[in-house]
């Protein structure tokens, strides 16, 4: 199957789609899961929410948590408010859980090694949050699923392999199996568990299945894939192989596969990927979808719905990923060949809408797709995640979709793992914020610096930082539109090719057609801290670096931002530098005319548990406005905020003299503002403008989706007096 330009279909019906129908999901809350813990534990431990389930009533979440061998419990009663309950020791490694009427049942790998495998089910009570039975599975479980009705459950005991042990080639034995369990009362019924045996099905490594993901029908019919084999089997009501049939392979046609220097290119050909499905899910009793995420030897980066025969009715192909990228959540740097890594996936009919919802792992987010014709599914819409989605419950009946995020990246001072809660609402959605959909940029990520258009209300100016090192962009956007379009990209270039050596932090309009842009520099990285001047086209005038009496008590934490007033360009240093005094940083100024250097000093907030610096300077009217802020996320971030100086204080002294302290006004704390999108608190507020109507916007930096969430924030505070 060759798949060409598929993937404007959906990206343009999520941009075009009248206010996506009459309702849409927003995101409502962010449960940080390292509440769990108990009093006294080691919160700087890692923690992941994987799988999750909800209790019948709704009103309780159960996820499993593999690093710390427990699940986690949440209370839902109010979804706004999720509320800790505590986590319950598992003596091993939760996989998976489900809940069916008062219990949890979880798979639980308790295996030696990869040779060795073993693991059990364990029933838990949700009241007593005891332990009131366990079955021996005779092997790693996986993945949990339950009948619809209650009466059985579907466990996959995947044995999966060793990837040290060959470079992880198949066959490694033991081979896996499905477990069938009957239940009573929500208990399962050990002595009649049914070993259900996959061997000799798929044509890639028959003798050594993998079982990945299970998933029941109402009819009692299990659906299996086989991840690294790259097969699909469904099991009948009677607990025998009732189909089978290889999943395939996809070539894709324009697609960002190979190129990791830092750039979105979506010109390459992969041919003849094999799909290897990850997650499954029932649309009805005809019809599965898969999460082709890959993890053997591909991965075709889309989800594919399936006939139970076996027959293709849907692949999204590249559709998926390039809608995604259009709203900035591409993970360029981790790409490879798994694209935007989708993984999970889950199903539900909301009202007399059924919906898909389709996780990607590396990008961060939620696909929401309506499926009324399963081979025609419509992207309603594209719902912001935590790190690394892994696991979802749908509840329809309180009108709810809740999330699982697994990344826990603590120990690098990013997110911890989140379970998020969205709700189905009346109106437009809350995100994306901004978006490259409907025109001819293929995507965008890691915004910095921005700037107004000096004429045009509305029109504003971004660029992007080194994240996207091989190419720097100046990007145009309408904040006029909701969400705000990126309209245009303009490459940055040095004699007909892209700029290299350019930590994009700051631009402003030079007043000639082109702007000034401020490089923040990395001398550990051999990138200059400096300013450059292009031309309408985005070509580099001129560069000016910074002079040696600065250069001398340089960091690498440069130039964020810049803005002109008249001849004199002014630059915000993001950090104290080797001559600054503690809690004082520069904003410098160089006077075009003169060609000549000066600088004051700027007093920063007093400094917490991180650092304190400088994000972005503009100026409008009387005033310089300045964006402080902390290298803080979630509930630690205590500094997001908008302040301003006096034009007539901006009086710069001559380096190498005693610096002018000027005062600083508050304007607006930001925190208030990062909080509205439920999610956890972003860290990098990092360009502000006022356009010509006098209008202030700000935007966040995703980083690229690199080790974070990949979401772009892009708000207006209103007028600015």
């Amino acid at each position: 199957m060759t798949l060409r330009f598929a993937c404007l279909t959906s990206a343009l019906a999520l941009a075009t789609a009248p206010a996506l129908a009459e309702t849409t999901f927003n995101r409502i809350a962010s449960f940080p899961v390292v509440t769990n813990m108990a009093a006294g534990e080691d919160t700087a431990r890692e923690t992941s929410s994987e799988i999750v389930a909800a209790s019948e009533d709704g009103l309780t979440l159960v996820y499993t948590d593999s690093p710390l061998g427990v699940l986690g419990m949440i209370d839902l009663t109010d979804p706004a408010a999720p509320k800790p309950l505590g986590n319950i020791a598992m003596n091993g490694e939760p996989t998976s859980v489900v809940i069916v009427g008062a219990h949890a049942l979880a798979g639980v790998n308790t295996s030696e090694s990869f040779a060795a495998p073993s693991g059990r089910l364990v029933a838990v009570d949700l009241a007593t949050r005891k332990e009131v039975a366990s079955c021996d599975l005779g092997g790693q479980p996986d993945s949990v699923a339950r009948a619809k009705d209650g009466s059985f459950i579907a466990v996959a005991v995947e044995n999966e392999r060793d990837e040290e042990v060959n470079d992880g080639a198949l066959p490694q034995m033991p081979a896996g199996f499905v477990v069938r369990l009957p239940l009573k009362d929500g208990l399962p019924d050990c002595g009649a568990a049914q070993k259900i045996d996959l061997t000799g099905l798929a044509a890639i490594g028959g003798d050594d299945p993998e079982p990945e993901f299970v998933a029941i029908n109402d009819l009692g019919e299990i659906v299996v894939t086989l991840q690294e084999n790259n097969h699909i089997a469904v099991i009948g009501a009677d607990g025998a192989v009732a189909a089978h049939f290889s999943a395939g392979a996809v070539t894709l046609e324009g697609i960002d596969a190979t190129d990791e220097r830092g750039a979105l290119i979506f010109a390459e050909r992969l041919a003849d990927v094999a799909r290897e499905p990850d997650a499954v899910k029932w649309i009805d009793a005809d019809h599965f979808a898969t999460a082709n995420e890959g993890d053997y030897k591909g991965g075709s980066r889309g989800f594919t719905i399936w006939r139970k025969d076996g027959t293709v009715v849907y692949e999204s192909g590249p559709s998926f990923e390039r809608a995604v990228a259009q709203i900035g959540h591409y993970p360029d740097k981790r790409s490879d060949a798994k694209g935007v890594e989708p993984e999970s996936i889950d199903f539900a009919r909301f009202g007399d809408m059924p919906l898909l919802f389709v996780g990607a792992e590396r990008a961060s987010v939620v696909g929401v797709y309506d499926v009324t014709d399963p081979a025609a599914p419509v992207l309603r819409q594209i719902l912001p995640s935590g790190v690394g989605p892994e696991g979802f419950v749908a509840l329809p009946d309180r009108g709810l979709l809740i999330s699982a995020n697994e990344a826990d990246l603590g120990a690098d001072g990013g997110a911890r793992s989140h379970v998020m809660v969205y709700q189905m609402q009346e109106g437009s959605p809350a995100y994306p914020t901004i978006t490259a959909a409907g025109g001819d940029v293929a995507g965008f990520g890691a915004l910095s610096g921005l700037a107004a258009d000096p004429e045009v209300p509305g029109k504003l100016y971004a660029v992007n930082d080194s994240f996207f090192g091989f190419q720097p962009t100046i990007f145009t956007i309408d904040a006029t539109q909701t969400p705000a379009r990126i309209t245009a990209a303009l490459p940055v270039t040095a004699a007909g090719m892209p700029a290299q050596k350019l930590d994009l932090e700051g631009i402003t309009p030079d007043g000639k057609g082109g702007f000034w842009l401020a490089s923040e520099g990395n001398a550990d990285k051999m990138v200059p801290h400096g300013i450059v001047n292009v031309n309408a086209k985005g070509a580099v005038k001129k560069e000016i670096g910074l002079p040696a009496a600065l250069l001398a008590g340089q960091t690498r934490f440069g130039l964020e931002g810049i803005a002109k007033v008249g001849d004199v360009l002014w630059m915000a240093v993001q950090r104290e530098w080797g001559d600054d005094p503690k809690g004082m940083v520069k904003l410098l100024a160089y006077n075009l005319e003169a060609e000549e250097w000066g600088a004051v000093h700027y007093p920063l907030e007093p400094k917490g548990a991180g650092w304190m610096g400088l994000s972005e300077i503009t100026i409008h009217g009387d005033h310089a406005y300045i964006v402080e802020r902390d290298n803080l996320i979630g509930d630690a971030a205590k500094v997001k905020k908008l302040f301003r100086v006096k034009l007539p204080d901006l009086v710069p002294a001559k380096l190498g003299e005693t610096l002018p302290v000027v005062t600083k006004q508050e304007v607006r704390d930001l925190i208030p503002d990062l909080k509205g999108w439920g999610g956890y608190m972003q860290d990098k507020v990092e360009g502000f403008a006022i356009d010509a109507a006098g209008t202030g916007y700000v935007v966040t930096d995703n980083d690229g989706v690199d080790d974070a969430s990949g979401e772009t924030l892009f708000w207006s505070i209103g007028k600015v007096e």
